[in-house]
């Protein structure tokens, strides 16, 4: 058994979503509300049933949460252009304000991590963290991840 790994990772995503944990009761919100934020800022116009199976959740399991961020402004839905069924969701500034600190918080804890093992190391944990996810998930924005490096075009028009 690989109890040093298996106890890392629980004591490394512990922290890791820890940090965003504590911002977040301020707000309340949680975890799902955390997710739910980043995958539509990250993704934006993604639809409803494409974040179901990225957070693999119901329906029902994602409504009270999605409601939420839509009442309280941090989600916008619309409709899709060619298929007035689909609801496409969208960070409003002020999601992508709240996603934005989440995120800063993250990557400081990421910075420091990573901070002496250099690139080569970063490419290791990279690399293993891709092999840990099943091969066959049929997921779009997960295959989108691994085929772009996580790079979106909101980040491709930054650059």
């Amino acid at each position: 058994m690989r109890w040093d790994i298996i106890e890392l990772l629980f004591f490394a995503y512990r922290d890791f979503v820890g940090d965003a944990d504590n911002e977040l009761e301020a707000f309340g919100f949680g975890r799902a509300h955390h997710r739910v934020l980043h995958f539509v800022h990250r993704y934006p116009g993604l639809k409803v049933a494409d974040l179901l199976d990225v957070l693999r959740i119901t329906k029902q399991s994602l409504g009270r949460v999605l409601k939420q961020l839509l009442d309280e402004g941090y989600i916008v839905q619309r409709t899709g252009n060619n298929d007035r069924r689909q609801r496409l969701l969208y960070a409003t500034a002020k999601g992508e304000a709240l996603v934005g600190r989440l995120a800063g918080l993250q990557t400081d804890r990421i910075n420091r991590a990573l901070g002496g093992i250099g690139s080569d190391g970063a490419d290791s944990v990279r690399k293993f963290l891709r092999a840990m996810i099943d091969h066959d998930d049929p997921d779009k924005v997960l295959a989108t991840i691994l085929e772009t490096g996580g790079a979106t075009a909101k980040d491709k028009d930054k650059a």
